[in-house]
């Protein structure tokens, strides 16, 4: 049970989200949205299960989370529930989604705390580097500043916005030094550069959150640097279309669906001639590639492909075993 299947429920709170802001300007019934969260608290909740009986047979929490390329991976299982209470618990009942927030929002931190400790502990090859470093401590504060922003956290939001944004800044010139002048990643960690896309959409649904959806200076300072980061990706697409499926391919999922959901917010707001259009091409386009992405793991779940190969000896383990 790799770290990166946090990936999964992680994608389906994005597209989640995205049909819930789609319901708040009157697009959408949010029933779906409603319905697409309790499916991503489901997949946590089983990959949680799973993934943590592992892990105490096995005595590895400390060895995946000291991992230098999955560890990272690890903060989803902590960030997920953290927005889906907010999303999904906080208007049904009010203190219990404040609580359930606020309990992982400290977790959040403290992991995040962990890892740049880790990191700066422990050292770290630059080669190994990718844009997962993102997730604990730039994801993990834009989002955890959403989610208290959402619960009327207004300050502590405005303290995450702070804790991801520097950390964006500090980590991103590392991780886009490494992109740009180290070898490209390996195909398994390639799509992870789908992730670049984030920081920008996330910090900005942050500030939308804190400050209200006015398309103002600083919506439109973080704007211009999401749409560079959207254009490089069609500058990778050879690379991806090479790609086979793997698990690792649900980090395209949360970060497109946080930018169409930007892309959103943007439409609504300025209000271009067909507008409505716009939000239900966009909102189609994010469902039926997720929907692609969560199909195709499925097919690879039922026909066991999905899990790493167990190595030879655990294999004949396996076999002679009653």
């Amino acid at each position: 049970m790799p770290l990166n299947f946090f990936g999964m429920p992680f994608g389906l709170l994005g597209v989640a989200s995205t049909w819930l802001t789609a319901a708040n300007y009157q697009r959408a019934p949010r029933a779906v949205g409603e319905a697409l969260l309790l499916l991503a608290a489901a997949v946590w909740l089983l990959i949680t299960i799973a993934y943590f009986a592992r892990a105490v047979r096995l005595r590895s929490l400390v060895k995946d989370l000291t991992d230098p390329v999955a560890g990272p991976f690890a903060s989803l299982c902590l960030i997920t529930p953290m927005v889906i209470a907010a999303y999904g618990l906080n208007p049904h009942a009010r203190l219990a989604g404040q609580v359930v927030v606020d309990i992982f929002l400290v977790l959040v931190v403290l992991l995040g705390g962990w890892f740049t400790g880790q990191w700066i502990y422990g050292g770290l090859d630059l080669d190994r580097f990718h844009p997962g470093f993102f997730l604990p401590t730039v994801a993990g504060g834009l989002l955890a500043s959403v989610s208290a922003a959402t619960v009327g956290q207004h300050r502590l939001g405005v303290a995450m916005l702070g804790l991801g944004a520097i950390c964006w800044l500090i980590l991103g010139s590392v991780i886009m030094a490494r992109l740009l002048l180290r070898p490209m990643l390996p195909p398994p960690l390639q799509p992870t550069l789908a992730i670049e896309v984030a920081p920008a959409a996330v910090a900005s649904l942050a500030y939308f959150a804190l400050f209200g959806d006015s398309i103002d200076t600083v919506a439109a300072f973080l704007g211009g640097y999401g749409v560079l980061m959207v254009l490089a990706q069609l500058r990778l697409l050879p690379a991806f279309l090479k790609l086979k499926f793997m698990p690792s391919t649900w980090a395209f999922t949360f970060s497109w669906a946080a930018a169409v959901t930007v892309g959103i917010h943007w439409v609504e707001r300025l209000r271009p001639p067909g507008a409505g259009a716009y939000t239900y091409v966009l909102l189609g386009l994010i469902t039926v590639f997720v929907a692609g992405i969560a199909v195709r793991t499925v097919m690879a779940a039922v026909r066991r492909q999905l899990l790493p190969a167990a190595p030879p000896v655990q294999a004949a383990v396996s076999q002679t075993a009653p």
